[in-house]
């Protein structure tokens, strides 16, 4: 065939594909603004085909680190058929079909795009790289010919060309890739000033270039770490009180309500916990213009920065019945609780400053709204954005620096069949690709969680074991604890450990009620909110080194179920068999132990120097380490006198060793109505002996 008829039949089969991708306009310009928001933000596009298609695939990069038409700064994009030594590297040591997936494997990162071409959809490399794309939580994207083909399934995005020759299609193809260009060029300059305040209702700002990061001023400026907490704000209230009697008129029982508490419940509770771990926090939230939100306002006065949104409806109030410390009835009113109206000038340099961002879900609509999720994915993109999920929210944008949803939420955003038993690490790996995030965290109740990084095996971090207590909240302390964590520059594995020790206290201390009634009763005085910010503080009740609740809270706990308190003390150097011993004998004294242990500066000055060798976070560690410990809590002072003046526990217990010896500490047990009881001392163990015996095998076995 001569080129001319050639050339009419092609026009032919070419005229149809091109008014196939004139009516798929909409999708390349979607393409378009996503890969804007990508790019822009830091992101980067990986490319491949075979063929004719590799070309297109170096074509679409060059027109991005290049330029298409106008000038614009480069964008990220790499060719992954482009670098020849690469390629033959791969091919001779892994095979061809390993040729892509690992460059993919190389350079993609969560949220990035993969963009592959294939006029049949069925390369096997092609596909491998699709596959690990996947699972390293890159975006892909096909550009295929006719559907079904097996690419156009494993894709997230596909336009899949109807034309009737591999030549049609593959020029289609390259029409698509200079419309993607000019899409990706014009949304690009479409970029508005998100430090303005917008005109006219909820306008999605288009994803361009991220701004250079204006310094952080968090700890600089304050001293401690900046979170900002963006999320569903509700009202909290517990109507507490006594059932005598049944109804005569139904079988329900007769509340005579005793006491009424309103606190921030929601992204409001997730705030005032960042309070309490130690940051300086504001809250973006819409607030209600009623009673409940003037109630709401007041109520995070003086601890929170509250940044409110307009929002739908009267304020979204739970109300909670309860009696002997259980919850009876609970009764939700309110409206939808969705943001309304403009955006608050200066939101998007807020996001942009913070340490670190943490999103609270409550499913209300504030993590669904266009405008606002662009603002999280630009600040996702820059790191420092941790996402805790609700079924009824919006999905976490890529890229999240942490996504920490419990396992129910886990389950049902992963899918699978109704009852489906997934293994946790399994549901944190899949959902970690599912949502392009840097890590999942899917917490297990009183089993601890599991935290996933891809490219890792799961790390399983389990939970102090807890008796009773009230884990309502605690996904909150989880995430508020974690979030803080990460500010203060932990690493992922460090902020889950810190995370789980607190909700574990949390739990232990109470839960949500206890937190309540405890700032209802908190004198606020700045002595008091130093000492809680001090990020060095060694903290008690399983939480040792974190914030948590103080060993008064599970004094509180056991006293109202009737419990007797159990105290002792010392410094626990070095933990022996008779410290072990006198421990499991004091726990038999009553229904919780609270151990008072010297700080390494009281241990100083009574032991002398080189003393302790034990740091007291790590002491009090292992002392909670043991089944019969249920609390520790650290003194400063030479004597214990003080913490019992504060904790006034009924039996104060010491190892026989100190037999005939005055306890200063006596007097202030006995005057608040406590007994003082001396134990059994297992004789040849002293922490001072082991250390001596260090550098005499001989005196060691002694000891033994």
């Amino acid at each position: 065939m001569s080129a001319r008829p050639w050339l009419e039949q092609h026009l032919d089969e070419l005229s149809p594909g091109l008014d196939w991708l004139r009516e798929a306009g909409p999708v390349v310009d979607d393409w378009g603004r996503v890969l804007a928001g990508v790019l822009g933000a830091g992101g980067r596009l990986l490319a491949a085909g075979n063929g004719g298609s590799a070309a297109e695939a170096q074509h679409l990069t060059a027109e991005l680190v290049g330029r298409f038409v106008g000038e614009r700064r480069p964008l990220s994009a790499l060719c992954l058929s482009a670098e020849t030594s690469s390629l033959t590297a791969i091919v001779n040591d892994y095979g061809a079909d390993e040729v892509f997936a690992r460059q993919v494997q190389a350079h993609g990162r969560p949220g990035d795009v993969l963009l592959l071409l294939s006029t049949s959809g069925r390369s096997p490399n092609l596909l491998r790289a699709a596959e690990r794309a996947t699972q390293a939580g890159v975006t892909v994207w096909a550009l295929t010919g006719p559907a079904p083909n097996p690419l156009a399934d494993m894709a997230d995005a596909v336009l899949a060309v109807e034309a009737a020759s591999t030549s049609a299609v593959q020029e289609v193809h390259l029409v698509a890739v200079h419309a993607l260009c000019a899409a990706v060029d014009q949304h690009l300059a479409k970029e508005i000033d998100l430090r303005a305040p917008q005109t006219t209702g909820w306008a999605v700002p288009s994803a361009g270039p991220a701004p250079a990061r204006p310094q952080r001023a968090g700890r600089a400026s304050r001293g401690r770490p900046h979170v900002v907490v963006v999320g569903d704000l509700l009202l909290d209230v517990d109507v507490d009180g006594r059932v005598e009697r049944i109804c005569p008129d139904a079988p329900v029982p007769v509340v005579d309500v005793a006491g009424r508490l309103e606190s921030p419940g929601g992204a409001g509770l997730t705030a005032l916990l960042c309070t309490q771990a130690g940051a300086a926090v504001t809250l973006v939230a819409p607030v209600a213009e009623d009673a409940g939100g003037q109630a709401l306002r007041a109520l995070l006065e003086g601890e929170v920065d509250l940044v409110a949104l307009g929002h739908d409806g009267g304020t979204r109030t739970k109300t909670r019945v309860r009696c002997d410390g259980q919850t009876l009835l609970r009764l939700d009113s309110g409206g939808t609780g969705a943001p309304t109206g403009e955006l608050p000038a200066g939101l998007a340099e807020l996001l942009e400053t913070a340490d670190v961002v943490l999103v609270s879900d409550y499913g209300a609509g504030t993590t669904s709204h266009p405008s606002l999720r662009g603002l999280l994915q630009r600040r996702a993109a820059a790191g420092g954005l941790v996402w805790d999920p609700h079924p009824r929210g919006g999905a976490p944008v890529p890229r999240c620096t942490l996504v920490t949803p419990n396992l129910s939420e886990a389950r049902a955003a992963a899918g699978g069949p109704a009852g489906a038993a997934h293994a946790p690490e399994e549901l944190a790996r899949t959902l970690a690709g599912t949502w392009s995030a840097l890590a999942a965290c899917v917490t297990v109740g009183s089993s601890g969680a599991y935290l996933h990084v891809p490219g890792s095996e799961a790390l399983y971090v389990p939970a102090t074991a807890v008796a009773g207590g009230d884990p309502c909240g605690a996904g909150d302390r989880f995430a508020a604890t974690a979030a803080v964590s990460l500010a203060r520059g932990a690493v992922l594995s460090e902020a889950v450990v810190d995370a789980v020790a607190a909700a574990s206290a949390w739990v232990a201390s109470g839960g949500a009620a206890a937190f309540r009634a405890e700032r209802e009763n908190l004198p606020g005085s700045s002595a008091d909110q130093d000492r809680d910010h001090d990020p060095g503080a060694v903290r008690t009740s399983g939480a040792v080194g974190q914030r948590g609740p103080s060993a008064a809270d599970l004094v509180r706990r056991v006293r109202a179920d009737g419990g007797r308190v159990v105290a002792t003390g010392g410094c626990f150097d070095v933990l022996h068999a008779g410290h072990v011993a006198c421990l499991q004998a004091a726990r038999g004294l009553g229904d919780a132990l609270v151990v008072l242990l010297n700080s390494d500066a009281s241990v100083r000055r009574a032991k002398g120097r080189g003393r302790p060798v034990v740091s007291a976070q790590d002491r009090a560690r292992v002392l909670l380490g043991l089944g019969c410990v249920d609390a520790v809590e650290v003194f400063d002072e030479d004597d214990p006198g003080a913490a019992l003046e504060r904790l006034r526990p009924d039996v104060w217990a010491k190892g026989g060793d100190y037999g005939g010896a005055v306890l200063p500490e006596a007097e202030v047990v006995r005057r608040h109505g406590g007994r003082v009881v001396l134990l059994p001392y297992l004789d040849g163990r002293s922490s001072s002996k082991i250390l001596s015996a260090g550098n005499n095998p001989h005196e060691y076995e002694e000891i033994r």
